[in-house]
């Protein structure tokens, strides 16, 4: 009777182990390298398009970054450019003038960092642009 408690007790330990390492590779636990951050776009990410625009960028690798946030996704809703710690107006316009060679990195901030950081008027957030020759 003992023996049969302890090939029961066994045999499910052993199911459950198998069940776990499956579900662990399953759920892609290996390292598959660091993940991205979101709200980040690094010198590294912006090596592969030296000769496109800012917009382009942004339009590939982040484009919710662009979208309009809140009631009526309108202008006023849409993420500011912040240049070096300067606002230059409207992100979707302001970026389209910068090259990605002079970008050190590129930051969406939400509306409430942004309005932390910077001050009032930024329902949509800001896109923070630190240049290389900064």
């Amino acid at each position: 009777m003992r023996l049969n408690r302890w090939i029961t007790r066994l045999s499910f330990v052993a199911a459950f182990a198998l069940v776990s390492s499956l579900g662990a590779c399953a759920s892609g636990g290996g390292s598959s390298g660091p993940r991205r951050n979101p709200n980040l776009i690094t010198a590294e990410e912006l090596a592969e398009y030296t000769t496109l625009t800012a917009i382009d960028v942004v339009r590939r690798l982040r484009p919710r970054w662009l979208t309009g946030r809140g009631a009526g996704t309108g202008g006023s809703n849409m993420p500011q450019l912040i240049l070096d710690g300067a606002r230059m107006g409207d992100a979707t316009n302001g970026l389209r003038s910068i090259s990605v060679s002079t970008i050190s990195e590129m930051e969406y901030l939400n509306a409430s960092d942004a309005t932390m950081r910077y001050g009032t008027n930024y329902p949509g957030g800001a896109i923070v642009v630190t240049s290389r020759t900064r």
